[in-house]
């Protein structure tokens, strides 16, 4: 059925799900459309690489909404859509089948795509990308049976999957280019608490090497080849080396472009009547003076709130300060807070490493810029408050496990 001026959103996952939640809670009460490439109903990513891919939580729990929610809610939500352009001037977004919609406002949640591997055998069977909820499925799967996972890359999906590897309990082997396991997010102090995390449950991990190519017989992977010669033997093979921001349709409609969609405070892009939000969103953030563009859940779940209320003529900024989590083997933790690779100066521990039950923080000028809490819980108000508050703090101080965090605000 054709539907004129109404609030379409582009992106059914979190962020978009959340975008509609708000529009409806502040009182829009216009025609709302939903469009998502999935038949599965709206779901939270964070679950597939962590309960849900251990088997400790049930499908029901991913999803944002009950199905019933959204026809409650007179929320017209599409699924297995694929919108193919936007056309600004008609304020109108095409689909797959060739009908239109037009809009009066336009979100843009297209969330991201797992990066590919570049190399000879990546489309074998039985090579894996962690990104939709069929992926975790598959993994699962896979894991149910495989006796040898390689995981390439170091990162969060790498990581995570490795852990869950090993809880089905698989030989792991993780490959990783860097010269430890998150090393450019965390630096090398706080990478190499998750290298020894995984190395004493039982990982092989191969740090600063190259993939040459995914060997396999009869269609189906069967091992890495490295770029030295070696040769690691596997029954599944997961490649987990970034994500790119979903940009085609905003690019292709004109809109401004830097590392995903670039929108100001408000989520608005180049297009006052179009905004973007979650993992595509290049966002000025207000307290740190710059654009970024964040992957986390949190993101997802906050930013698109500030959209659809800005979308509404609201006047709202998102300032919220990242935040991201994960959960390895017997290590949970928390990080709040923005870092660049070069952007600090020094890390201060608050109690030890190696007992994994320990805060760090990362400080440039003696301004508190992140903190992480790793088993450690009920902190990260303080830490954020610490990060907002721009002050200088003494290192001494917030080293002191003695020193209560609020103490210092």
């Amino acid at each position: 059925m054709p539907v004129d001026n109404a609030f379409v959103i582009v992106g059914a996952g979190l962020a978009g799900a959340k975008a509609a939640q708000t529009l409806r809670k502040e009182g829009f009460d216009g025609p709302l459309v939903l469009l998502g490439e999935e038949t599965e109903h709206p779901y939270e990513r964070p679950p597939l690489s962590k309960g849900y891919l251990l088997g400790k939580e049930g499908r029901d729990t991913v999803y944002v909404h009950p199905p019933q929610w959204y026809t409650d809610h007179k929320v017209d939500l599409r699924l297995g859509t694929a919108v193919t352009a936007v056309d600004r001037a008609a304020h109108e977004v095409t689909l797959a089948d060739g009908s239109r919609i037009g809009y009066a406002k336009l979100l843009l949640t297209t969330g991201s795509s797992p990066r590919r591997l570049p190399v000879p055998g990546a489309a074998l069977d039985g090579v894996h990308y962690l990104r939709r909820l069929a992926d975790s499925d598959r993994i699962k799967e896979a894991f149910a049976s495989a006796s040898r996972v390689a995981v390439i890359g170091a990162g969060w999906i790498g990581l995570e999957t490795a852990a869950a590897a090993r809880a089905a309990g698989a030989e792991v082997t993780v490959l990783e280019a860097a010269e430890l396991p998150l090393l450019r997010v965390l630096g090398r102090e706080v990478a190499q608490v998750f290298a020894d995390l995984h190395t004493e449950h039982g990982v092989d991990l191969r740090c600063g090497v190259q993939v040459a190519e995914i060997t396999g017989a009869d269609g189906r992977a069967n091992g890495v080849l490295l770029a030295d010669g070696s040769r690691v033997d596997a029954d599944a093979v997961i490649v987990g080396i970034g994500i790119t921001p979903d940009t085609g349709l905003a690019e292709a409609a004109g809109l401004e472009i830097d590392n995903g969609i670039r929108v100001d405070a408000r989520l608005r892009s180049s297009d006052p009547d179009i905004h973007a939000a979650g993992d595509v969103a290049n966002a000025f953030h207000p307290l740190l003076g710059k654009h970024i563009r964040v992957e986390h859940w949190a993101n997802a779940l906050n930013q698109p709130q500030t959209a659809a209320k800005a979308m509404l003529g609201q006047d709202v900024t998102y300032d919220r300060v990242p935040y991201f989590f994960t959960d390895q083997y017997d290590l949970g933790m928390e990080y709040t807070g923005h870092v660049e690779p070069d952007g600090y100066d020094r890390v201060v521990f608050r109690g030890p490493t190696g007992t994994r039950e320990f805060i760090a923080f990362w400080l440039s000028g003696g301004r508190v810029l992140a903190g992480m809490n790793v088993n450690v819980w009920d902190v990260t108000d303080p830490i954020r408050a610490l990060v907002t508050s721009g002050r200088q703090i003494d290192p001494a101080e917030l080293a002191d496990p003695d020193v209560p965090l609020t103490d210092l605000l």
